[in-house]
């Protein structure tokens, strides 16, 4: 079966996100893992020391990372993905520039490493969407030949 590049790029996604997930269960690469909660700003567990996380952020990377492989069995839901999946980061960011992290408001819970890594995931999924989406649509649109882009 080929792979279209936006279906590999949804499936690399997917596969980080999930790896992700997983690391943040694991004492040693996520630091202070005694402190981990369920959620909520009180969580003092951070992935690689830098990122804070809880059981829920953990678990919505794995999903996030289920969906990317799921979506990326075609094109035009692995586009869907990323460029979907990039909107939401980018709505994560402005979550996290604008709530009190010190409030209840912080549930997911997230920091200001978490925020820009957001951010730079936010335009990375929309970019990669959108840039080798529009080639496997154009390569699939009726008319066209495999492999070749209008």
């Amino acid at each position: 079966m080929t792979r279209s590049p936006v279906q590999i790029a949804a499936l690399a996604v997917g596969a980080v996100f999930l790896l992700v997930g997983i690391l943040g269960f694991i004492p040693g690469i996520t630091t202070d893992y005694d402190m981990l909660t369920f959620a909520g700003h009180h969580s003092g567990a951070k992935l690689l020391g830098i990122f804070e996380v809880s059981i829920l952020h953990n678990v919505v990377h794995l999903l996030f990372g289920i969906a990317g492989l799921v979506m990326a069995r075609a094109a035009a839901t692995a586009k869907a993905f990323l460029v979907g999946g990039g909107i939401i980061y980018l709505v994560l960011w402005l979550y996290g520039l604008l709530i009190d992290m010190d409030s209840a408001a912080n549930f997911v819970p997230v920091n200001n490493a978490d925020n820009w890594l957001h951010l730079v995931l936010g335009l990375g999924m929309i970019a990669l969407g959108v840039l080798l989406g529009r080639r496997a649509v154009a390569a699939t649109a009726p008319g066209a030949t495999p492999g070749t882009v209008r």
